[in-house]
């Protein structure tokens, strides 16, 4: 067996390794391999440890306290806006009553005064009592006249339920649109508006909202499928204990969330259905192989690269830095446009980058093969308007429904899925077009209770 040569970092001279027996050095160089792998395991472990939102995928909830960046401060001046902002002062409201106000004393001591004018109108804002409007259909029957036949009389049209459109669009506001549960939407209209109730009522009211607002649900749905550009995500939801995903499609105007049993290519195929427009989205698998145009998200690469900036491998550092810096570069172009020399020079640049690493076995590698395939869809912002470099529209959206799933540990049963689906959509595209949601689910419900169908017209 011939010698090998002896391994770096080893405490002996090369005559006592050339003379120690063949069995010997074998078992040498297996342990320096096996300490090889598992110092770049440990690396990679280490690497996870101090993982957060920043330099990973990973959402901002689940940053530890001592995770968080400090807020550095930016002068020594007080808080609040700086000389010169604009500022935002109470709008004035429609009054209900005007009370004219005279000076009354001069300090002259003087009580008459001429030529009056409004110099200044100071609104006083106040919620009176609120009296519910409690109406009583007493039912009566009798006999026929001519037949005899016993006839009763019957609850009039819209007024067959228990709760008018207002109050029920009040609960509805208050559980989805608020996210509040059940028992405490119950102690709300039990303290403020002196209403027994109890939680099955509320349950009740949650599905004739969500029944109501269905015409809107499929109006934004057929909405979104129109456009040209939307932006796609999801996140994990849980069905009684079960796991499930939340998707949302969405775009400057209009929001179309549904909830999957899978994160599947199958369950995007579903929440798309015949759209072909151009798709921004994060580097998950199903999203790859999108046959459209396709913008993937940079921020999503540009914390991935920060994470390997911060390895403590020189090689992969490095690499994860230019990446970085190559990233943010391109970012940068969709406030301040470049030439068409920026673009050639920074295309090679990182193809040059990216064939330097690409054979490599590390997460180097990785991420250089995952920047080749990516490469086209890195700067679809620049050749076609309404696409955005990130897809942080989507994770906005997504915002409000992981909350809700933090508090409320998801929903109970189809039932639940849909009206989460539902109001979501509602109040994120209420949210888009600066509209308020309550006028929208009172309109709804009054419509529903006479059995008629609510104008879409505004989605």
């Amino acid at each position: 067996m011939p010698c090998q040569d002896l391994p770096e970092g080893l405490p002996i001279s090369e005559a006592d390794w050339k003379q120690s027996p063949p069995s010997v050095r074998a078992f040498v160089l297996w342990q320096q391999e096996l300490i090889t792998q598992l110092m770049k395991r440990v690396e990679e472990l280490e690497a996870k440890l101090v993982q957060n939102s920043n330099n990973s995928n990973r959402p901002p909830s689940s940053d530890a306290p001592h995770q968080r960046a400090k807020r550095e401060s930016k002068g020594k001046g007080k808080p609040g806006a700086i000389m010169g902002h604009k500022g935002y002062q109470q709008s004035l409201l429609t009054p209900t009553e005007v009370v004219p106000r005279e000076p009354e004393l001069c300090s002259c001591g003087c009580k008459g005064f001429t030529n009056l004018r409004v110099y200044y109108t100071h609104q006083h804002i106040e919620l009176p009592e609120i009296p519910m409007q409690v109406t009583h259909f007493v039912l009566k029957e009798g006999e026929c006249e001519s037949c005899g036949r016993t006839c009763k009389g019957s609850v009039p049209q819209g007024f067959q339920v228990g709760y008018g459109p207002r109050f029920t669009g009040l609960v509805g506001e208050l559980t989805g649109g608020q996210r509040s549960s059940r028992s405490s939407v119950k102690e709300f209209i039990q303290s403020v508006l002196q209403v027994p109730i109890s939680c099955g009522g509320i349950q009740r009211c949650v599905d004739r909202v969500s029944r109501a607002i269905l015409p809107y649900y499929e109006a934004m749905a057929a909405k979104v499928r129109s456009a040209k550009v939307n932006f796609i995500d999801e996140t994990s939801w849980y069905q009684h204990g079960v796991l499930a995903w939340l998707w949302v499609m969405v775009n400057p105007s209009v929001a179309f969330f549904s909830v999957k049993a899978s994160r599947s290519k199958k369950a995007f195929e579903e929440l798309v259905g015949h759209w072909a427009g151009i798709l921004v989205s994060d580097g998950y698998g199903v999203y790859l192989k999108w046959v459209k145009d396709r913008q993937t998200c940079l921020a999503h690469l540009i914390r991935r690269a920060k994470g390997l900036s911060e390895r403590k491998d020189p090689a992969v550092a490095r690499f994860g830095e230019r990446v970085r810096s190559e990233l943010h570069r391109l970012l940068n172009w969709a406030n301040a446009p470049p030439t068409q020399g920026d673009v050639s020079t920074w295309y090679a640049r990182v193809c040059h980058l990216i064939d330097s690493h690409r054979a490599r076995k590390d997460e180097a590698g990785k991420l250089a093969r995952h920047l080749d395939k990516e490469m086209g869809n890195l700067w679809v912002f620049l050749l076609e308007e309404g696409v955005e470099p990130t897809n942080n529209r989507a994770e906005r959206a997504l915002r409000f429904a992981v909350i809700w799933r933090r508090m409320m540990q998801g929903s109970f049963n189809e039932k639940g899925d849909r009206w989460v689906e539902r109001i979501l959509s509602l109040r994120e595209t209420c949210r888009l077009r600066g509209l308020p949601t309550y006028p929208i689910l009172v309109e709804a419900l009054t419509c529903s209770f006479q059995n008629r169908t609510p104008d879409a017209s505004w989605i």
